[in-house]
């Protein structure tokens, strides 16, 4: 054995893909900053899991396709990595999915959340930590689907936006569902689609709701063509701390969340808490408790497969495992490799302590209250 090939065994690379730049520069970011924080707290800082260094490779792919593509290809190909995360954008992850099955290694998708990605374009190679559209409906249809209320959707016009709407359609049993409104995915301007939204509600009786599902931008701009005149209001998941500033103007304003940081009660969480406070001055988001989730699964992996980092060992390894994160304990499930996982139902509640509106828990939804569906015809 060549020294090469002795030093390589001694460590193991992974390529971290992702928007350091780009429109969801800010959700990557946070990513980053979680995953590496939760590798040195999955190691107990020491970086090393049975006797082999961890070695992260980071690339970015400004949120565009092609080129997450080729520097997934790179990575495995010229980097020699043993394993991918990322990348941020669902497009971008759609793109990456053959790249893996061609290379035959492992991707394990954090934070895109199209359905598709577990669903028809995945492949045995794909696992995800991130939610997938799917959960962030589900979840968002217990808190809303009761008798007497009409509900009409704002989504982005992509891959993100109409599987969320998909898989919302699917989970609303009592509830009426009566307009989809699909707009440009960087719409500032929500003049002419709050308008149509206006006028298939506002004649409806009982509550009326405009569900948004969107990624980046603005569009509780929409809260300024006075809806409460019509009696509307507004519902959404959860999002990064900067954009729910917007949710203070939406006092009492219901839906489910992914994360949050004072929601989830256990160990990791508070760990997660502790360190982003002392490092940062400010408490951890969205996407940095699934960065985080994302090198609990890396790790647990690892250390049950002693450090080989092969990808059928680590695809036995991690069909069916449990393992910690944030948000408690996460499952990737056998058929189709997504993490199922809680979900918090929460009502906004503002405190003048914090810059946004706070998401106050109302209950925990957990993952076998929610019958994700299997998309992938495995």
């Amino acid at each position: 054995m060549g020294a090469g090939a002795w030093a390589q065994s001694k460590e193991i690379k992974i390529a971290h893909i992702y928007s350091k730049t780009g429109p969801l520069e800010a959700y990557g970011r946070q990513t980053a900053t979680g995953f590496m924080m939760g590798l040195d707290y999955a190691t107990n800082g020491t970086m090393t899991v049975a006797g082999k260094k961890l070695v992260v490779i980071e690339k970015d792919d400004q949120g565009k396709p092609d080129l997450g593509k080729s520097l997934l290809a790179a990575a495995y190909g010229d980097d020699k990595v043993d394993l991918a995360v990322g990348p941020t954008a669902s497009p971008v992850a759609l793109a990456m999915l053959p790249v893996a099955e061609e290379y035959k290694k492992i991707l394990l998708v954090e934070p895109a959340v199209a359905d598709s990605i577990t669903g028809d374009k995945w492949n045995k190679y794909i696992f995800r930590t991130g939610r997938n559209s799917s959960q962030d409906a589900i979840s968002n249809a217990v808190a809303l689907d009761k008798a007497g209320v009409t509900i009409a959707t704002m989504a982005q016009d992509s891959a993100f936006g109409r599987d969320g709407v998909k898989a919302f359609k699917e989970a609303i049993t009592k509830a009426k569902l009566v307009h989809e409104e699909y707009l440009p995915p960087a719409t500032t301007d929500f003049t002419a689609g709050a308008q149509r939204l206006i006028d298939k509600l506002k004649d409806q009786p009982g509550r009326k709701v405009i569900f948004i599902i969107w990624a980046g931008g603005n569009p509780f701009k929409i809260v300024d063509m006075d809806l409460k005149r019509y009696g509307i209001e507004i519902a959404t998941g959860g999002n990064i701390l900067p954009a729910m500033t917007a949710y203070k103007q939406l006092p009492g304003m219901e839906g489910a969340t992914y994360y949050y940081f004072s929601i989830p009660k256990n160990p990791v969480n508070e760990a997660m808490v502790a360190r982003h406070y002392s490092q940062f001055k400010a408490p951890p988001d969205f996407f940095t408790a699934g960065g985080f989730s994302a090198a609990m699964a890396v790790v647990t992996a690892l250390n049950n497969s002693k450090g080989d980092a092969s990808a059928n060992t680590l695809i036995k390894t991690m069909e069916g495992m449990s393992f910690e994160t944030p948000k408690g304990k996460m499952t990737f499930r056998k058929e189709d490799h997504q993490a199922l996982q809680s979900m918090y139902h929460f009502k906004i509640k503002v405190d003048p302590a914090f810059a946004w509106g706070v998401p106050e828990l109302v209950r925990e939804i957990k993952a076998d209250e929610m019958n994700v569906p299997i998309r992938n015809k495995r």
